[in-house]
């Protein structure tokens, strides 16, 4: 049986710290699914499509990369589609939606194998 936890859920506890106060964590929480998600994707992909926004790269498109399947999981994409996000002129939200898209579509693949 595969494991429903998204890709990356341990990295992006560390990534979500970003967030919180010097000392706090965020915790994984277990769905009912029985996969596990990092709490705190959400905002952190909020904070990160501003600083995205302000000009930053690199690190912050790593960290924006690194959330999509978590927020397939969670069903931020079935509420926004990812073809939304590409078409607005928000650089950040564009960036996810385009990451969105392409993990979507990679997942498409691995199906087909």
């Amino acid at each position: 049986m595969n494991d429903p936890t998204p890709a990356h859920t341990a990295e992006l506890a560390a990534v979500n710290r970003k967030i919180v106060a010097e000392g706090e964590s965020l915790p994984a929480v277990k769905l009912r699914d029985g996969s596990t998600v990092q709490t705190g994707t959400v905002a952190t992909m909020l904070h990160n499509i501003a600083l995205y926004n302000a000009g930053e790269r690199g690190e912050v498109e790593r960290q924006l990369a690194l959330a999509v399947p978590t927020l397939f999981k969670v069903g931020l994409f079935e509420l926004f589609a990812p073809e939304e996000w590409v078409r607005g002129d928000n650089p950040g939200r564009r960036y996810v939606g385009e990451q969105a898209l392409r993990w979507r579509e990679a997942q498409g693949r691995a199906g087909e194998a």
